[in-house]
């Protein structure tokens, strides 16, 4: 349940309901919002009328959340979250673009994306450095060296940058070199590396699983958040289904549905969704006018010589174009590229 306070509330009524709660064994997490504060509350809902929470000075109503997933849900934070990542607000007016190679492969590789991607207009630069493949034979990232060359081009474009983690291990190195963390879709239900992403305080790019249903996606957002990190992205990436013409199937109902339940912010990754270079652009504009706040888009300086997913990578023209036809798109469903 959510208890909403007063706007008038004070500290020692707020200490008060929530001691009360905590008397009878309710984990507690307090959501600051823009207006006021709310009480989000876990616990057993069946003695919720025997606290007398109603009558407690400072609380202006009780909302019992009835979905399996509380403090992600949309009843236990009216407004919808602005996610801050460094300079970069995730969920507000803007069109946040993620932009970068699938993989960090060398030096020269990985500046002159982060060149081109900063130049057209992206804000944050995406790039693999520790990468789950299906074949062990695949490559499989540079690992550290890799997490210290997305350091190296953050310092020198100022993009933000994010990358995948796998393990607790690569989420602990991660933390010293890059501002996002992202869990992939293959880590989507590993409970223990959500847990423990959630204690590391980093911003999360949250990816749906392949078979996922978007409650159990956003359930795996309240491991998260539920360990007190509230700074967490949802992404869209496609879902596996009995279609072959492209990698995936890209769900872009499941932006309206996830807006619609909770109040975290959606991206979608038009890229691993089609797999496919040519749709690309057209499925970042169909995302946008769904009502996404952002985009992941995997760009190569010369995507026939990628070590991963060259076939959906743009190069730097065609994300150049790209942005251009964005920026035309996103004041007319009353958004922004900066």
């Amino acid at each position: 349940m959510v208890v909403v306070m007063n706007l008038t509330a004070g500290t020692e009524q707020i200490n008060a309901v929530q001691q009360r709660l905590e008397q009878f064994g309710f984990e507690i997490h307090i959501i600051r919002g823009v207006n006021r504060l709310v009480i989000g509350a876990v616990g057993d809902r069946r003695i919720i009328s025997s606290l007398g929470l109603e009558a407690m000075p400072g609380v202006e109503k009780i909302v019992p959340i009835m979905k399996p997933f509380k403090l992600v849900s949309r009843e236990s934070k009216g407004q919808s979250s602005l996610i801050k990542v460094k300079n970069v607000i995730i969920g507000g007016d803007d069109v946040v673009v993620i932009a970068g190679p699938c993989a960090v492969e060398s030096r020269e590789q990985l500046l002159t994306a982060a060149r081109m991607v900063r130049q057209a207009g992206a804000v944050i630069l995406r790039g693999g450095a520790f990468k789950p493949r299906t074949s062990p034979y695949s490559f499989q990232g540079l690992e550290e060296e890799g997490l210290k060359l997305l350091a190296e081009a953050s310092a020198e474009t100022g993009l933000v940058t994010v990358t995948e983690i796998i393990d607790e291990a690569s989420l602990e190195l991660a933390r010293d070199y890059v501002d996002m963390i992202q869990v992939g879709a293959r880590n989507m239900q590993n409970f223990r590396l959500l847990r423990a992403v959630g204690r590391s305080g980093k911003p999360v790019l949250l990816k749906r699983g392949l078979s996922a249903t978007i409650e159990e996606w956003l359930m795996a957002a309240e491991y998260v958040i539920s360990e007190g990190n509230e700074n967490v992205v949802l992404c869209e990436r496609g879902i596996r289904t009995f279609e072959t013409a492209t990698r995936n199937t890209l769900d872009l109902s499941a932006v309206p549905v996830v807006k619609g339940q909770s109040h975290l912010p959606v991206i979608v990754d038009p890229s691993h969704a089609t797999g496919e270079r040519k749709l690309v652009a057209p499925m970042s504009m169909a995302a946008l006018a769904a009502g996404a706040d952002g985009l992941l888009i995997e760009v190569h300086p010369e995507p026939d010589k990628a070590l991963s997913d060259g076939p959906q990578s743009l190069t730097p023209e065609d994300f150049s174009s790209l942005m251009a036809e964005l920026r035309r798109l996103a004041p007319a469903i009353g958004r922004r590229i900066r």
